[in-house]
């Protein structure tokens, strides 16, 4: 009887090492299928990330489009179609346009900004009211996948303004 008792005491110790050992093989099953949970989620963020990263590269490229122009009135002055061409070369991105067109005008400035003046008044400072050029950059990007809440494209739109006198 005794011996019947012992070799069921250890036909059960070997099940359960069997049950809990932890092997290459007895788990590699197991890996498999977390990695096939894992993997499309995994895939899935890394292509968010990259669609946002390119989404935000985007807007520096038209926020870096509209300086341009902004740089090449305060070389230049007023020059329409330069500050136009030059908005258009400072970047490899298709999609800027010079939109709307660089505009001269005059104004004081405050600290929330340029306040509009007849070119020649006098601004409140007692400083003669001075020439500006605003430089406009625009694009569209669209996202590579739908998300939801979210629009399929933005509009990305920059302005920079520079005093040339």
């Amino acid at each position: 009887m005794m011996r019947l008792y012992a070799q069921t005491a250890s036909g059960a110790l070997f099940a359960l090492r069997t049950l809990f050992d932890h092997s290459g093989r007895s788990i590699a099953g197991v890996m498999s299928i977390e990695l096939a949970l894992i993997l499309p989620a995994l895939a899935l963020c890394i292509i968010c990330v990259a669609d946002l990263g390119l989404g935000i590269y985007r807007k520096m490229q038209v926020q870096s489009a509209a300086q341009a122009g902004a740089e090449y009135a305060a070389v230049h002055g007023y020059d329409q179609n330069g500050t136009t061409n030059a908005i258009l070369a400072a970047t490899s991105y298709s999609g800027v346009s010079a939109a709307p067109q660089p505009q001269l005008y005059c104004g004081c400035a405050s600290a929330t900004g340029v306040v509009a003046a007849a070119c020649g008044s006098i601004c409140a400072s007692g400083s003669a009211a001075g020439q500006f050029v605003q430089a406009s950059a625009s694009a569209t990007y669209q996202t590579v996948l739908a998300y939801p809440l979210l629009p399929k494209s933005f509009a990305l739109t920059a302005q920079s303004t520079v005093r040339i006198k």
